[in-house]
């Protein structure tokens, strides 16, 4: 069966509408409104990275690949935090080979080359201040029913997902993927014939505005891409975020239903407790009195755990570090 066989289309169109009448026009505002939306939601495809805790790895050249050198700079950026980056963000990514081949699967018919003890490929990083990761790779192939394209996984700090997707490269007779792979010298023996374009793959026939990438570069001295990606990220209740002060964002979600979030910022490693108040002034519990590390800090609450019942509650944050101790209050909400 054929590997195209197995996608599909994302259901939901969740990033910028292409050429609608009611976006011709928009004023500055409304434009910084538009950009900042999620990125389109993708399928993972056949082939997601079956651990991928264990490739924490910038450079993901891996098993002997050869192709044309390839840097890929991702940016995270948090719709709920005013579209600014998102530090601390897990993201993982995958592709093929020059050839077209996925490591970790093979044998099958959908895909013949036997791949499934290698990992080459493959990698995490932990997104930086800016939102950035980086990752050394090599330009991809392509194969039947898919235009060329780059998976990406992204996470929360804690773990939970928060958005699967893919990134499109531009096309053109100048463009990257044209010229990559009319270089034998390299490896690339397919060419362009029987190439599937972005406008009849089966993940980006629907459009690709919010998923193209930017590449720039020569066969000779290496491509570099460049994509920003917009997620539905913690909701920091920060205005702008500071790095070199204490913040203490609004829970997430409020109403809590089961568990909750608190996003802290810290300006130094610290000692961090939490505790929970009725509006009584009644000490509930203390479920949080642990050590984090400098920077974004997401710290989750169980509800049941912590012992709340249904009603309005305080919890007051006390950040310990050399210079002394930081505290604030905030209110949430339990159903």
């Amino acid at each position: 069966m054929e590997r195209k066989d197995f996608l599909k289309k994302s259901i939901g169109f969740l990033g910028l509408a292409v050429a609608a009448p009611s976006l011709i026009s928009l004023s500055k505002k409304e434009e910084e409104i538009a950009v900042c939306t999620v990125t389109n939601s993708e399928t993972a495809g056949p082939f997601p990275t079956i651990s991928p805790a264990s490739y924490v790895r910038s450079n993901i050249v891996t098993d002997n690949r050869t192709g044309v050198a390839f840097t890929i700079n991702i940016t995270i950026n948090n719709t709920n935090g005013n579209c600014a980056a998102y530090q601390g963000a897990l993201v993982d990514i995958w592709h093929c080979d020059k050839d077209g081949y996925y490591s970790e699967y093979g044998g099958t018919a959908m895909q013949t080359a036997n791949f499934t003890t290698v990992h080459f490929l493959r990698g995490r990083q932990i997104t930086d201040a800016n939102g950035l990761v980086t990752f050394t790779s090599i330009f991809p192939g392509w194969y039947s029913g898919r235009a060329t394209h780059i998976h990406v996984h992204i996470y929360k700090p804690d773990g939970t997902s928060l958005l699967v997707t893919q990134i499109a490269f531009p096309e053109g007779t100048t463009s990257a993927v044209v010229l990559v792979n009319a270089s034998t010298a390299n490896g690339y023996t397919k060419g362009m014939t029987g190439y599937t374009y972005n406008s009849s793959d089966n993940v980006f026939s629907d459009g690709v505005t919010s998923e193209l990438s930017s590449v720039a570069g020569s066969v000779a001295n290496g491509y570099v891409l460049n994509h920003t990606i917009f997620v539905s990220g913690p909701t920091l209740a920060i205005n702008e975020l500071d790095y070199n002060k204490n913040q203490i964002g609004q829970n997430f979600p409020n109403p809590v239903i089961d568990v909750t979030s608190i996003p802290i910022m810290l300006n130094a490693d610290a000692k961090v407790k939490i505790e929970l108040y009725d509006l009584s002034g009644r000490l509930i519990s203390t479920p949080i009195n642990e050590s984090y590390s400098m920077g974004l800090n997401t710290i989750v609450i169980d509800k049941n755990k912590a012992k709340l019942s249904s009603g309005y509650y305080i919890y007051k944050v006390y950040i310990t570090t050399e210079n002394g101790i930081y505290t604030e209050n905030k209110k949430m909400l339990v159903k």
